[in-house]
């Protein structure tokens, strides 16, 4: 009879133990889940225009998961998020991304979040890509349209259960300088990572 209670309190023990060690882990992000692909409804800050499926710029491709969220600049300085998303709707453009980030602030969601974009290569099947617009040549972001992509960044991340740590540069990708001011700026990167997790 003692042994018996004993075994059964060390088995108690063990199971403890053992939850404990894995809520830690969970917390500190040793096992993270596979995040489930689904379309979010966005929040009413976010002014929804799907491109159309043309077969290339949007093919109604589904993505396989999420691992990160990309970060991209247009390249093409002044020009208006409007400009942007319009541009992603002709099919002889062969690109787009899932959100794009005027001067002014707004962001305009081209492709649903259970789709894939055209905007990162072979990163395409697991990312969600946000394109952001910038007023020069440095491709520095102004403050109106910084403050919204760490908030976009910071509720995606929150909805799909990503760390600041998942959100990478497209240069991370491919070593293409995009987008070029947190390429050549390592220390404005850190700190754009370091406000989206302050704004989790």
């Amino acid at each position: 009879m003692k042994k018996r209670k004993s075994r059964a309190l060390t088995a108690i023990a063990v199971l403890v133990v053992l939850a404990v060690i894995a809520a830690a882990a969970m917390k500190i992000g040793l096992f993270e889940r596979k995040n489930t692909v689904r379309d979010e409804p966005v929040p009413d800050w976010v002014d929804v225009q799907l491109i159309d499926i043309d077969g290339a710029s949007r093919r109604g491709v589904k993505l396989e998961e999420i691992n990160d969220i990309v970060v991209h600049y247009v390249g093409n300085p002044g020009t208006t998020a409007q400009q942007n998303r319009n541009y992603f709707n002709n099919p002889d453009s062969e690109v787009s991304s899932h959100f794009v980030i005027g001067l002014d602030g707004e962001v305009i969601q081209c492709v649903p979040l259970d789709e894939k974009s055209s905007a990162t290569s072979e990163r395409n099947r697991d990312t969600i890509s946000i394109e952001v617009c910038h007023p020069d040549e440095s491709g520095k972001f102004n403050d109106s349209t910084y403050r919204s992509l760490v908030r976009l960044t910071a509720w995606l991340c929150d909805t799909y259960g990503l760390s600041a740590e998942h959100v990478i540069r497209h240069y991370d990708t491919c070593g293409k300088e995009c987008p070029l001011y947190f390429v050549r700026h390592e220390d404005a990167w850190e700190q754009f990572k370091a406000d989206v997790d302050s704004a989790m």
